[in-house]
């Protein structure tokens, strides 16, 4: 029995993007059942509550996924995947889109290789190293909940070849080539960010 029916996550999502495409619901619920059941032994997240993981988790990483910018980047880098947040639900709402995940961490890099086998990812990619070893560079680069976010914006900023999406709650200091070009509040938070810059 799934951890929570799918119309609640579909419920659960709506602030962040709406409406949520039919493929969605299924392959969240399938990667939610994996969340919870591997965070019980190993810890892949702080948080606890299934709807908090829905919202804080698959939302954040939804709605990140919604403002890539236009044209679609043809590949995207997880920098610090963790978990796989904001790169596995960027995978699954675009396929089209080739994912990395960098974890250096190995527990949480067969965790990666778990959810995108069981989901049947064929566009996600797990680094299982230090992300500053990648011998190639990337359309984009996320970050999300990076534990020293200057060292990580540094390495970020080597990767990418034409813009940065960052979720955090403090405003990083970005230097030259990139420039802060959108700045959105995440959908429920009382001061958490969208920052997407792009290289000039």
């Amino acid at each position: 029995m799934p951890v929570l029916p799918e119309a609640e996550i579909v419920s659960l999502l709506n602030p962040y993007l709406s409406p949520l495409p039919n493929h969605l619901p299924p392959l969240l619920s399938s990667y939610l059942d994996l969340l919870v059941r591997w965070n019980a032994r190993t810890n892949l997240t702080a948080i606890r509550s299934p709807e908090e993981m829905v919202r804080r988790h698959f939302g954040e990483s939804l709605f990140a996924a919604s403002h890539l910018g236009d044209p679609m980047p043809g590949t995207l880098l997880d920098l610090g995947s963790g978990a796989g947040f904001p790169g596995i639900p960027t995978a699954i709402l675009h396929p089209e889109v080739a994912v990395t995940l960098a974890e250096s961490q190995n527990k949480k890099a067969t965790f990666l290789r778990e959810v995108s086998r069981t989901l049947g990812l064929r566009n996600v990619e797990v680094w299982a190293g230090r992300a500053e070893d990648l011998p190639r560079t990337f359309d984009t680069v996320a970050l999300r909940a990076v534990d020293d976010m200057k060292v990580a914006l540094a390495a970020a900023a080597s990767l990418a070849s034409r813009q940065l999406l960052i979720l955090t709650t403090e405003i990083p200091e970005l230097t030259a080539p990139f420039l802060l070009s959108e700045k959105v509040e995440l959908p429920g938070s009382e001061r958490g960010y969208l920052l997407r810059a792009i290289r000039s």
